[in-house]
């Protein structure tokens, strides 16, 4: 091993010795840089080696060429780049390979000696490295992508890329990315050939034998790449893409046709060509005259809106389903949160909305995020009995969902229906009872507020008897507040004391209890003992902070300080596992004045 090293750093010698004749380094830096590298050379010669000495190794290399380059500009000094830069960049591309040789599946690793690649070395040492990488890791379509790119980028050849991209259709027959990325690999290529065509044309120079293929030029290679994809993978989404892609290219007007045809023609029976053929109407081009003015420009998005509107009716006529309406209604919602000054315009905007918002819930196709939509601009809007007719129905469409009941149950107590107590009967029949949490919060604060106590106090213990746990637990927390801000402290003890033994238990009943003690004017250290030592039976063998709460209040001006040691040695006692060192760790602190 240590012949392999010496030999290594003898290979060294002329590159570190121009170094040091030029001026780049002195001695002392020459000598520290192969103190340094024998270091790193060891570590890549023992028995196991770490993919983390390689890339300090590599790491170490370009700080050193980075180093050099800022030296260069500082000298001013230019020359001798093959015997000092190219021996260093030979090495780290022989340190990467090494490295995923070894660590084949790391793409990150093949990815870092790719963009050393195009920072430091040639380009035809990037096609390598895509090639082995590529081999190793051809079921990656990103990474074919990637190395297409690259030979077109850097090493200018359209034919390589269409080469690779070809490949990557072998491995990858249906990848949607994979085709998008190669039809506009094409584009580009002809759009490339069309201005070099137009170069050559101004300067007038004799082309020879040499000519543009006028088929080429026209897109007709991409056209292919279009119908490939388009027969492997029917999707109208795909096809929108394609078109997208096609648009940014003004050479492009019959492809898009064709493409916008064929769209019309086979995909019909999906919301999204619908949807594209609708948005494309904003884009058609308005009066020249009326755009001088607010209003007419109002008039004009006003125009292009109805366009739109009428191309998605025709789509609901003929697709009568969820997508379609929910493709309209997202539109409708779009345009409607978009400022506009001409009252007018808005108003237009609003009906249109609700009109369409009334018929998707009339065919039952409205989806459930849309009502909270609908309600609000019901509300804002000071239709009342709308909002209430709304929110009634919509429970009847999703009468599982525990979100629509709480859109709706809001929706009545903000309008102050008399049926709210009957429908929040009906809410907790119909949801899912481990879901039903936000329910029985919502009709305890709507009950707290506008009912008597002993109706509200008839709700907190109809949810103690929940079958669900959080449910129980959350009542039995609310049933001590209320108690508290109804009846003062001594209701909340006895409240207390009448649930402290009905499981299930939380930490922070208790913790309230102790908090309500401890609010009053003379608080009593013997009910704090009391509390804490209850809490502690039910949470004291895995809550650490619960002992130190308890150790602080003996510590407090109530309580007596003997009594800590007791508590210190019962608490290393019952808690289990990480909470002792916690534990102990944060006595520590307490002791300290820390914590």
């Amino acid at each position: 091993m240590a012949e392999i090293v010496q030999q290594r750093i003898e290979d060294r010698i002329p590159e570190l010795e121009q170094l040091e004749r030029v001026g780049l380094f002195t001695k002392k830096e020459v000598k520290s840089i192969i103190k340094r590298v024998t270091a790193l050379e060891y570590k890549l010669h023992r028995l196991i080696v770490n993919k983390e000495d390689f890339i300090a190794y590599i790491q170490y290399e370009i700080n050193v060429l980075e180093l050099i380059k800022k030296r260069r500009a500082h000298i001013h000094y230019q020359f001798k780049r093959e015997e000092i830069e190219y021996p260093i960049i030979h090495r780290i591309n022989s340190i990467f390979k090494r490295a995923t040789n070894k660590w084949k599946d790391d793409v990150q690793l093949w990815l870092s000696h790719v963009a050393f690649c195009k920072k430091w070395a040639t380009k035809s040492q990037i096609s390598k490295v895509f090639s082995a990488m590529l081999a190793i890791h051809p079921d990656k379509p990103a990474l074919w992508i990637m190395a297409a790119k690259s030979e077109l980028e850097d090493r200018n050849s359209s034919e390589s890329a269409r080469h690779l991209f070809l490949r990557a259709l072998r491995f990858h027959p249906n990848d949607k990315k994979v085709y998008q990325e190669y039809f506009r690999m094409e584009l580009l290529h002809c759009e490339k050939l069309r201005k070099q065509k137009i170069q050559l044309e101004q300067a007038q120079m004799d082309l020879g034998e040499y000519e543009f293929s006028p088929e080429i030029l026209s897109g007709k290679l991409a056209e292919v790449v279009y119908k490939d994809a388009t027969g492997k993978i029917k999707e109208a989404e795909f096809v929108i893409s394609l078109l997208n892609i096609a648009a940014i290219f003004d050479f492009t007007k019959d492809l898009q046709e064709s493409i916008l045809q064929d769209l019309q023609t086979n995909y019909t029976d999906d919301s999204s060509t619908w949807d594209f053929m609708a948005k494309r109407e904003l884009e058609a081009p308005g009066a020249g005259e009326e755009l001088q003015t607010a209003k007419g420009r109002a008039s004009d998005i006003n125009r292009r809106e109805e366009r739109c509107c009428q191309v998605y009716e025709e789509g609901v006529k003929s697709l009568n389903t969820e997508p379609m309406w929910t493709c309209y209604v997202a539109f409708l919602l779009e345009r409607m949160k978009r400022k506009t000054n001409v009252q007018e315009l808005k108003e237009k905007r609003q009906e249109r909305l609700l009109g369409v918002l009334q018929r998707a819930h009339d065919c039952s196709l409205l989806k459930e995020n849309y009502y909270k939509n609908w309600l609000q601009i019901l509300l804002s809007s000071g239709d009342a009995e709308g909002a209430a007719s709304v929110a009634m129905t919509a429970t009847q469409r999703y009468s599982q969902s525990v979100t629509m009941w709480s859109l709706s149950l809001q929706t009545l107590m903000e309008l102050g229906s008399r049926d709210i107590g009957r429908c929040f009967q009906d809410a907790l029949k119909h949801v899912n009872p481990k879901e039903s949490l936000p329910l029985w919060q919502l009709q305890f604060e709507w009950s707290k507020a506008n009912q008597s106590a002993e109706e509200t106090e008839a709700i907190l213990k109809r949810g103690l008897l929940s079958a669900v746990p959080a449910v129980a637990m959350e009542m039995k927390e609310c049933y001590l507040d209320w108690s508290y801000s109804t009846g003062g402290y001594k209701k909340a003890r006895k409240t207390f004391t009448s649930l402290q033994e009905n499981r299930p238990l939380s930490k922070d009943f208790f913790t309230r209890m102790i908090q309500i003690e401890k609010e009053q004017e003379n608080p009593k250290m013997s009910n704090l003992r009391d509390y804490y030592e209850r809490v502690l039976q039910e949470f004291g063998t895995s809550d650490e902070d619960l002992w130190l709460q308890y150790i602080r209040e003996e510590l407090g001006p109530l309580g007596q300080p003997e009594n800590c040691g007791k508590i210190h040695w019962r608490a290393m006692k019952f808690l289990e596992g990480e909470s002792v060192e916690r534990f102990v760790s944060k006595y520590a602190l307490l002791q300290t004045g820390h914590l």
